[in-house]
Parts: C-alpha cells; sequence; structure tokens
C-alpha cells in the first residue's frame, strides 16, 4: 500500500456538545443539515449524530457525554465544546492500521471496535498525529440506518 490511497475521504469531523438535542436542533434549524443517523455507544460513553453535509458523503458527527466518565466529557472539561477528532474513511481497516503500525504510528485500540452504524474504527494517536486525534472508519457495507 503506498503514500497515497490509505484514506479514501473525509468520513466526517466530530464535533464534541454539551446536549445531542440542542446541538441537532441546531445544525438543522440554522446550517439546514439532515440528520442521517443517532445512537448511543455505551462502550464509549457518547450519544451521537450524524448530520449530512449537504449531497456528498462527509458528515458532522455530534458526540455528546453519556456520563462523565466518558472522553467526550473528559474532552469537553479540559477544552470546552468544538472540534473534537478528524476521520478519514479507509477500505480496509485491518489493512490501514497495519501499514500505519509499520510506519511507526501508535493506534489507540490494538484491533479495530465497532464505530456508529456498524462502522469499524480505530484512531492513530494524536501525539503522531500532529496534534489531532484521527479516526480511521471502516464503513458498514449496508450503510447508515
Amino acid at each position: 500500500m503506498s503514500a497515497q490511497g490509505l484514506f479514501t475521504h473525509i468520513d466526517h469531523v466530530g464535533i464534541a456538545v454539551r446536549d445531542l438535542d440542542e446541538a441537532i436542533s441546531f445544525y438543522e434549524e440554522k446550517y439546514g443539515m439532515k440528520m442521517l443517523h443517532r445512537e448511543e455507544n455505551e462502550e464509549q460513553g457518547v450519544a451521537e449524530a450524524m448530520m449530512a453535509v449537504g449531497d456528498s458523503t462527509s458528515c458532522i458527527q455530534l458526540l455528546a457525554p453519556l456520563n462523565e466518565k466518558s472522553t467526550i466529557a473528559k474532552f469537553i472539561e479540559k477544552n470546552g465544546v468544538g472540534i473534537q477528532q478528524m476521520a478519514y474513511r479507509v477500505e480496509s481497516i485491518d489493512e490501514v492500521c497495519a501499514t500505519l503500525k509499520e510506519r511507526g504510528l501508535r493506534l489507540l485500540y490494538p484491533e479495530p471496535k465497532r464505530g456508529t452504524a456498524g462502522s469499524r474504527i480505530n484512531f492513530i494517536h494524536p501525539k503522531d498525529a500532529g496534534g489531532v486525534l484521527v479516526e480511521l472508519v471502516e464503513p458498514n457495507p449496508e450503510g447508515m440506518h
């Protein structure tokens, strides 16, 4: 796998918010975005909503903490609300993770985990990615329901 071709698209930008319903309303009413998917991820301690950016395949992911111990709650406490991560879409997360490890980058999980709508995800450690939490997303072939 070459340096080109690891990522296929910007999948989404994750935005940490305090109140998911309030944030959804803002993005719908002010920006005219449509919510594609909403779910709670107990394992990661977040309630999330994917908001479509026009007719593109890119989204804004709104992330609200389910409890004070979640990574999003800790992020908001430290940084306030705002951009929490940049997510790139990949075709094979297993291959991309192996390539990144070979290139000396640390991943947060030894194996990909379940993400939004049945996707598979992993993260590049921010200290290895210029201070940005980079998420890798292999979409669920069945899409968002």
